[in-house]
């Protein structure tokens, strides 16, 4: 291999929606043992003068608001590590922790605090890092810290309101949350200041018995932004050469810890904006800037110069912020999505003989929705990648690598890729948790065990959705004698229309791995499943149940409008359960743009061929969606012809003529812009342009029509419970009480189960 392809980026995203029509492919994304024993995965890797035991690497899922609010590590960040280490990953790294503060506005808060872990203020935040690193290395694991210079254009514009000072960057770029708020580009002695930090922070952590350091050089972040032509646009002084300011960072870091200290570098191969957005990238006002962007043979150089300057090992993936589903990918993407990447990379750095400073091979770890064992193995075998990253999958299971090797793949929880606890609760102001997994960022107040019961009660859980099944099985677990009521065939709940999509295959499989787990309990504790049984709330007050824990979930919204009651009129939920039901549909109009609605548009268009219209009447679609998740939706949406009618009412339905109310104003956002997300509701922005109002009368044809408006609680249940007294303890759960996703019908389950 002596040069990479031009549009080798351009060919690995356009395999992207085919995907799922691989059936090979399709079977490592599955939790199957078949290439157990995982030799490869658990063999031992040399990094430098460092030895993993395993391949297996934590990626840096980020730590913020899990450190006291002066940047040292807490008891909470503490233990949220430590688990990951006993549950058998090789190396762990933290999430970001900048080195910035003197230079970037946008990593502090007023008063000097952050919600982001530090090194750099003081030793006052050492005793953290270094009870960090011992509890880690307790359970024979290492631990990398994750330096970054800074946010810069990624970061939050409040610091221009709070501080009164300007986010900074390469050059002058828009901030990306609020395009209208400039950043300004930093000065050489700024510059040079935060590679002097870096230095300093990479000495300070080999002095707290952190094993080695992590730059942060990809996704748009400041390093990526001064070390990419696409934000990098100086004319004059040493960081106009875009190479420079990274390259200087690692000698900084090569001098002050040394020649066998090992330095990881997080990059990617590629922004793929151009990629991403074509014709866009010359007429967005916001995209324009970005179009001369480091070229995949430009970045395979730096790597070549990152390894000479003192690096010793990479991670590699593709995108930035501005196309946020590419460094984050979401559940509509595909498992092993850059292990292509990584090919390359690992090909070219053998072609050329690239040799660390220690005279060994550049490991190149592999990352990407590689939390499938088979998956993950395979990759290893077939020379893809040197070590496998798992990041989500570790928040979903900490165990994953010591359930894999035992061969207990089954018994691993599987992430589901709605990144609804993790990503989303960090740009929604909380801190790191998981959607199956209620521990996550609770260790320290979660036991591993539940606690068993004194008092061993009789409990009646109805309804057997997320919610249901894990408080019946926390509860039983416990040692209570419990009976689950369901009233269909399946449990589930919502999960069994919900995993029916092909980009739904990893909610598919968490569901398997719930029946397991229910099959498990049954067999072992004091736990009955009782299907195709719909009980009456009168006919539980005679059974001396102790506890009855209500989690019939919701109800889909049905407006009472003309015509909505027609045949060709039906629930979303129930085109999934019966695909059938659009068989003789050419046209079809999805009604609401919830994530429920995108993704029944996205099933009539890729996997049943249908010509689709999303009628919604709120001006953004999915808001509320993790940013990764929606961007992507709506980019493959816009790549199948889907339009998209925000602004836009249902009034009625007649025949097969759907009369709509469109506000067709020229200010209503444009739905298909994923290159700014959209902001907290808390968060105000001045730039924004207030929508006015121009109301036309307009008719869409459709065959059938699907709603996906929404779910509203089924709370009579429990309201008739409580009336009628049919325990001395009646508990609400799931959707039952408030509708919410996975995140939230798994936390109520677990948790009532672990308290009853």
């Amino acid at each position: 291999m002596t040069k990479p392809k031009e549009d080798f980026v351009k060919e690995l995203l356009d395999q992207y929606p085919h995907w799922f029509d691989e059936p090979e492919r399709m079977k490592l994304a599955q939790m199957t043992s078949r290439n157990h024993p995982y030799t490869m995965l658990f063999s031992p890797i040399q990094v430098n003068q460092l030895t993993l035991k395993n391949r297996i690497v934590m990626g840096p899922m980020g730590n913020f608001d899990m450190a006291e609010e002066m940047g040292r590590p807490s008891n909470k960040m503490i233990q949220y590590f430590a688990d990951r280490a006993r549950g058998g990953a090789g190396l762990i790294t933290s999430g970001l922790v900048p080195i910035s503060q003197a230079v970037d506005p946008t990593v502090t808060e007023r008063g000097n605090k952050t919600y982001f872990p530090r090194i750099d203020s003081s030793r006052t935040v050492f005793s953290g890092w270094r009870d960090l690193a011992g509890s880690v290395h307790a359970y024979g694991s290492r631990f990398f810290i994750q330096l970054t210079p800074g946010m810069g254009r990624v970061g939050s514009p409040e610091s221009l309101l709070t501080k009164f000072k300007m986010p900074v960057s390469a050059s002058w770029n828009p901030n990306y949350y609020i395009p209208g708020v400039p950043c300004r580009p930093m000065t050489n002695a700024e510059c040079r200041k935060i590679i002097k930090a870096a230095g300093q922070g990479a000495a300070d952590a080999k002095a707290v018995t952190i094993d080695g350091v992590y730059l942060h050089g990809h996704e748009g972040y400041l390093l990526e932004q001064m070390s990419n032509p696409a934000f990098n646009r100086r004319k004059f002084g040493r960081y106009a050469n875009w190479q420079n300011f990274g390259l200087d960072m690692i000698k900084e870091i090569r001098k002050r810890v040394g020649p066998n200290y090992p330095i990881m570098y997080r990059i990617d191969l590629s922004l793929a904006l151009n990629e991403t957005y074509g014709k866009r990238m010359d007429n967005v006002v916001t995209l324009k800037k970005f179009r001369k962007e480091r070229t995949v043979a430009q970045t395979l150089d730096y790597l070549v110069n990152l390894v000479k300057a003192g690096v010793d090992f990479f991670d590699v993936d593709l995108g930035c912020y501005d196309n946020w589903w590419l460094p984050h990918p979401p559940n509509s993407m595909p498992s092993g999505c850059y292990l292509p990447v990584a090919r390359l990379v690992k090909e070219y750095f053998a072609h050329e003989n690239v040799l660390s400073n220690a005279g060994l091979p550049v490991p190149v770890v592999g990352v990407g929705k590689l939390g499938f064992p088979d998956l993950a193995e395979q990759a290893l075998r077939d020379g893809d990648c040197d070590m496998i990253m798992l990041a989500r999958p570790l928040l979903a299971d900490p165990d994953w690598p010591n359930k894999a090797y035992a061969g207990k793949v089954m018994d691993i929880r599987p992430c589901i890729g709605d990144q609804e606890g993790c990503l989303n609760e960090l740009v929604e102001g909380g801190h790191m948790q998981c959607s199956v997994n209620p521990r996550t960022g609770f260790e320290d107040v979660l036991d591993r065990n539940l606690t068993p019961t004194a008092c061993p009660k009789k409990v009646a859980v109805i309804g057997a959705g997320p919610s249901g099944i894990l408080c019946a099985i926390s509860a039983a677990r416990r040692g209570h004698k419990v009976s689950l009521f369901e009233k269909t065939g399946r449990v589930g709940g919502m999960l069994v229309p919900g995993s029916v999509p092909k980009i739904k295959y990893e909610v598919k499989n968490y569901l398997a791995y719930l029946e397991h787990s229910l099959e498990e309990t049954c067999q072992k504790f004091d736990l009955t499943l009782k299907l195709n049984c719909e009980i009456l709330p009168e006919s539980l007050k005679g059974e001396g149940f102790d506890s009855v824990i209500v989690g019939v979930g919701g109800s889909a919204v049905k407006p009472k409008l003309p015509g909505i009651d027609q045949a060709n009129v039906v629930q979303a939920i129930d085109l999934f359960l019966k695909p059938e039901i659009a068989a003789r549909a050419a046209n079809v109009a999805v009604v609401g743009a919830g994530a429920v609605g995108c993704e029944a548009a996205h099933f009539l268009a890729a996997e049943l061929g249908k010509k689709v219209t999303i009628v919604e009447m709120l001006p953004f679609i999915m808001p509320g969606l993790c940013t990764a998740n929606r961007g992507h939706m709506i980019h493959e949406l816009e790549k199948l012809n889907v339009p998209l009618l925000n602004c836009t009412k249902l009034m009625g339905i007649e025949g097969n003529i759907v009369r709509l109310e469109r506000n067709i104003s020229a200010t209503v956002p444009d739905p298909y812009v994923t290159w700014m997300p959209i902001l907290p509701e808390n968060i105000s922005n001045p730039f924004a342009k207030k929508i006015k109002e121009e109301i036309q009368a307009q008719t869409l044809k459709a065959d059938l029509i699907v709603l996906a408006m929404g779910l509203r609680p089924s709370r009579e249940f429990h309201e008739a419970c409580v009336s009628a007294q049919v325990a001395p303890e009646v508990i609400q759960l799931g959707d039952a009480f408030q509708i919410g996703g996975v995140f939230e019908a798994v936390k109520s389950g677990s948790l009532v189960g672990r308290t009853l």
